[in-house]
């Protein structure tokens, strides 16, 4: 029997055609010892201009003997060929499955010469059926390994996120490229470097990582898989144990291949696999610099590394300890991240016009009179897809203890709902297949989010107070919630487990019904308040009206002095309102 997963027009979708380093995701990993009530998290943003924002639902299956997964083409949805299927999969929401484990994932390219275009297992297909596959973070990593062992790699560089209710771990990875060998039994070309060189590291309790689109692994230990750090490109600090796993030819193909001559122990991933530039300081460890910086007050000397000013600075370290016990209300606050706060503030020079947007749109770099000029790479950004903050919590039922934070578009506009990671189904207007990037619904959430952000990006500084006034009245409510949901659920799962996920099944449902209703009802809100370029007298959400239920008078909010200064610079004197006799 044959059994199709849709990786292939998933892949279309949600990776696009190529994501270079410059251009794609943002993750965050955060540790029980971190966290305010003990939680494991890691994030995950799918940015790309052609990806559809959906929530991916898997049941639980019990597959015949003989089934086969077929893996198509990220780019094209052509097929590639078949690998066999597991006697049993798990369930999956999103990318995170009934065992409390959750992936994201970051590209950041490395040496091109490295992509193998022989190999059938690209970091999405990892993703599904890692997820599909472990009960743990460790196992997930296992997984991984063995697939790309077995079936070849088909990606450039990558980072993952791994976590469960207990751990979280960094993977990277890059491939070792297309070295065709006729094969002495089939007479069929192989390629002789077939698979992968990686390494993967737990963040010990109580730190925090990141990674954007850069390799982030630098030195690490190599002696039995455990021991102190003493390198200050992983961690400044030198009492901290580290549990380190890696594939047994990461530094010898390195030599085998001219990239590396030195000792052993100054083997750097990073340094040696996705050699440091410009790009990949300003574009991505800027991204990590700005999550570092709000937990902690030791992240200045990193500033002229992470903007690519001196690129032979220290590098920040792979984790740190932050200064206060983190939310899934933090971390989405950190998804919103462009800059502010800092002298790269995307809504306070020219490029944000007169109402202060802190986005670009492409491309990233552009060129002018003979120069290459280039706009800042944020956290939050425009082109997102869908976006988590996947939350594992190992003091309750599996079912009942992971959360999906999730949410479509932009994550400067977007809500996170809950989706309990034991649900199951999810809502229709949520669910893969509800349209697609070329398939207008105007209930399905990925399109109703987007059209409140697209009228957003019209008058970004008016009309954000509004969304973000919404958008924390939701996620507030779903935070003040979730303690209840979970009481409720816990106490049917004691006598009735199935009725508990019909429960949460019902709640996430309800919730992320109700997330698009209300977000209908705001974008017909903003419509009506800012038409026409003016601004409508309301009270609460009502708008007011004369004794004779005539509009009360609109506002003209007008421009500010800084656009007016620029008019007056490009047009001289053609403006200027003639003095009266």
């Amino acid at each position: 029997m044959k059994t199709y997963i849709r990786i292939g027009l998933i892949l279309v979708f949600l990776f696009g055609i190529y994501i270079s380093p410059a251009k794609a995701c943002t993750n965050f990993l955060i540790t029980k010892g971190a966290s305010a009530d003990g939680s494991t998290m890691i994030t995950y943003a799918a940015d790309s201009h052609i990806r559809y924002g959906e929530l991916y639902f898997s049941p639980a299956t019990h597959w015949p003997e003989g089934s086969m997964v077929t893996i198509y083409d990220r780019s094209t949805a052509e097929p590639l060929g078949q690998i066999p299927q597991v006697p049993y999969t798990y369930q999956t929401v999103g990318f995170m499955n009934e065992h409390q484990v959750a992936i994201g994932e970051s590209t950041f390219g490395g040496r091109s010469e490295l992509v193998d275009t022989t190999g059938l297992m690209d970091y999405a297909a990892l993703m599904f059926l890692a997820t599909q596959r472990a009960k743990t973070a460790r196992e997930a990593i296992k997984v991984i390994a063995e697939l790309i062992e077995k079936h070849g790699y088909a990606s450039s560089g990558e980072s993952f996120s791994i976590g469960d209710p207990n751990e979280v771990w960094i993977m990277e990875l890059v491939g070792k490229g297309t070295d065709l060998q006729i094969d002495n039994q089939t007479g069929e070309p192989m390629n002789k470097n077939k698979g992968a060189v990686w390494v993967a590291i737990r963040i010990p309790d109580g730190y925090v990582s990141a990674h954007a689109n850069h390799a982030r692994i630098t030195t690490f230990p190599k002696e039995d898989g455990k021991r102190s750090i003493s390198s200050k490109n992983l961690d400044k600090i030198t009492d901290t144990n580290v549990e380190v796993v890696y594939a047994h030819d990461v530094i010898s193909f390195a030599r085998e291949q001219g990239y590396f001559d030195g000792k052993d122990a100054e083997f750097s991933f990073s340094d040696v696999y996705a050699p440091l530039d410009f790009g990949a300081a300003r574009f991505c460890e800027l991204r990590v610099w700005s999550m570092f910086s709000q937990v902690s007050d030791e992240m200045d000397e990193f500033w002229k590394y992470a903007t690519g000013e001196d690129l032979n600075a220290e590098r920040m370290p792979l984790f740190i300890k932050p200064m206060r016990k983190l939310t899934p209300q933090d971390l989405m606050s950190f998804k919103r991240n462009y800059l502010q706060g800092t002298e790269l503030d995307m809504s306070q020079d020219a490029g944000a016009g007169p109402f202060g947007l802190p986005y670009r749109w492409r491309g990233l770099t552009w060129e002018y009179n003979g120069q290459e000029y280039f706009n800042e790479r944020t956290t939050v950004t425009q082109q997102t897809g869908f976006s988590f903050i996947a939350q594992m919590r190992n003091w309750l039922p599996n079912p009942i203890g992971g959360i999906n934070w999730f949410g479509v578009d932009d994550a400067g506009t977007t809500v996170y709902v809950p989706f309990y990671c034991g649900i199951n189904r999810v809502p229709e207007t949520w669910a893969e297949g509800y349209g697609d990037i070329l398939d207008y619904r105007d209930d399905a959430a990925f399109w109703v989010f987007n059209r409140v952000a697209h009228f957003a990006y019209l008058f970004y500084n008016r009309v954000m107070p509004d969304v973000r006034k919404t958008q924390s009245e939701l996620e507030t409510k779903f935070a003040q919630y979730t303690p209840g949901v979970d009481a409720a659920a816990l106490k049917l799962w004691e006598t009735n487990p199935e009725l508990a996920r019909e429960f949460l099944t019902d709640y996430s449902v309800n919730m992320g019904n109700y997330t698009v209703k209300r977000w209908k009802e705001l974008g017909e809100f903003l419509l009506v308040k800012y038409l026409d370029g003016n601004r409508k007298q309301e009270e609460n959400g009502r708008f007011l009206r004369n004794p004779w239920g005539y509009p009360q008078p609109p506002s003209f909010p007008g421009y500010p002095d800084k656009w007016k200064k620029e008019v007056i610079r490009d047009t001289g004197d053609r403006f200027v309102y003639p003095k009266s006799e």
